[in-house]
């Protein structure tokens, strides 16, 4: 990955307006997908997964605002420029929305059931991935929602890029693979397991793009060897 200085179409004065916004209407969102299908406002698991998710999110984004404003501006990017990016990002999308239907259905039939402490444990492998991915993103701002190569891009091989090329995909698999167990099912595992071979396509579709558009990434490969998880791939 990369680090750079982009054009965005997101201005600095209007970012703190469009994040004041987008974050409410996310947390109100997923909230609706949770509790709707539950039919209930006791679904303990959806109230802990919120707050492990979205009280980290509050300070993670006062951050970026006060030091890292440009970063923000390219996480708000979300239309992607490449055709088989955009086929594995709908696909995926999908799959993560059903996802996170399907937990709350789970609590109201009560289909399976996660034991306390593991649900409890997941919560705290969801956090500690997003502490993860925060990590990442300080390390290269320039980690953006779509996959692109920009004027004056550099590569980093700092902090987790030193080992792995796509260490912000390396977090999010583990919080992918943790949040059905976090909602309380093993059922939604069906839908959020396959999002993880979405990934992987991601990443190979990804490399191409910046083996062809982005100098020096070719010794960078070579360097490091490992994409996403360390000694296996």
């Amino acid at each position: 990955m990369a680090k750079a200085n982009a054009t965005n179409t997101i201005s600095k004065k209007t970012l703190p307006k469009k994040v004041l916004l987008a974050f409410p209407l996310g947390a109100l969102i997923i909230a609706l997908v949770l509790f709707l299908p539950a039919g209930s406002l006791n679904y303990w698991q959806g109230w802990l997964f919120l707050g492990s998710l979205f009280i980290p999110l509050i300070f993670i984004l006062l951050y970026f605002l006060k030091n890292d404003p440009e970063f923000l501006q390219r996480r708000m990017q979300y239309k992607e420029k490449e055709t088989q990016q955009k086929k594995i990002v709908g696909v995926t999308t999908l799959l993560l929305f059903l996802g996170f239907i399907v937990p709350g259905l789970d609590y109201r039939f009560g289909w399976s059931s996660v034991h306390f402490f593991l649900v409890l444990f997941a919560d705290l492998m969801v956090f500690l991935s997003y502490m993860f991915i925060f990590f990442v993103f300080k390390e290269n701002s320039y980690c953006a929602r779509t996959v692109r190569v920009e004027k004056g891009q550099k590569i980093v091989t700092t902090g987790p890029y030193s080992f792995v090329r796509h260490p912000m995909y390396l977090g999010i698999i583990v919080m992918y693979l943790f949040i059905p167990l976090a909602l309380g099912s093993y059922y939604a595992l069906i839908f959020f397991v396959p999002t993880v071979i979405g990934i992987i396509f991601r990443t190979l579709d990804e490399e191409r793009v910046l083996l062809k558009e982005l100098k020096g990434y070719k010794n960078y490969k070579k360097k490091v060897k490992y994409r996403i998880f360390p000694r296996l791939w």
